[in-house]
């Protein structure tokens, strides 16, 4: 014979009936009990009524940003692929990293309305996750260290302007190994399921705040818009004669 799954559960003796029970068995209680079930339910309702609100007012207050960081990530794009085989190898430089952050950017921005104000929890704290992964695993030394160094000498980039990159590189990487360190342990138990043991991934997630995370990707998205800014800065000044010849004359010599 086989076995019912609901009623081996207790789960086919549900009905309408118990609901009804449960709420005259409520109002029986102490009506201290009823007032603190009775702000619990509220305390949800609002806070439902918000993140509805919240989601309608940030997708209409974020679509010009999208737009503007659409059409970035774009012309980037175009010009990334454009110099990809140029003999002008510190602006193919320049455009990679520009892209590499952009990705980024587009990641977090296409995650954030959800982590923020989607109905579900879960999928709230799964959007979250997503961000989280894409600060933890971003690696600015693969794209921006010795070999950007090397470029910017080689296009003849003033001096200050490099500061400017450096310091703007410095704090993207102290976001991101701050998010290493605050949230480690939610990364290796439940973002990549790496924990064999199930209630540790479950309770992972449970306890994830979002609040944190999202704190993290404002600081981590602010950061790569200052250092876009920059990388326009660097873009034109090393859009000069002098600069173009060298970097032609520097891929001449490589080849030679």
């Amino acid at each position: 014979m086989e076995c019912d799954p609901k009623r081996s559960l207790g789960l086919g003796q549900l009905s309408p009936m118990v609901h009804r029970n449960s709420k005259r068995r409520l109002l029986n209680q102490h009506p201290d009990i009823v007032k603190r079930w009775s702000r619990l339910r509220s305390r949800r309702f609002v806070a439902k009524l918000a993140r509805s609100y919240m989601r309608v007012w940030l997708t209409y207050k974020e679509r010009e940003r999208a737009r503007a960081a659409e059409a970035a990530f774009e012309t980037i794009k175009h010009y990334a692929i454009k110099s990809e085989n140029s003999k002008m190898k510190g602006t193919a430089l320049l455009f990679n990293i520009g892209l590499y952050l952009l990705i980024a950017d587009r990641d977090i921005q296409a995650a954030k309305i959800d982590a923020l104000t989607h109905a579900s929890e879960w999928k709230r704290k799964l959007s979250a996750r997503i961000i989280l992964l894409t600060i933890y695993e971003w690696d600015a030394d693969q794209v921006t260290g010795r070999e950007l160094r090397d470029a910017l000498e080689l296009m003849l980039i003033p001096q200050e302007i490099r500061q400017e990159a450096t310091q703007a590189l410095r704090k993207l990487r102290n976001i991101q190994e701050k998010a290493t360190k605050q949230f480690a342990f939610i990364r290796n138990a439940a973002i990549a399921h790496r924990d064999p043991n199930a209630l540790v991934q479950y309770r992972a997630i449970r306890d994830l705040n979002v609040d944190e995370v999202m704190n993290t990707a404002g600081e981590f998205y602010l950061a790569i818009g200052v250092f876009i800014n920059i990388l326009t800065k660097l873009m034109t000044a090393g859009n000069t004669l002098p600069s173009m010849l060298r970097q032609f004359a520097a891929t001449m010599d490589k080849q030679a």
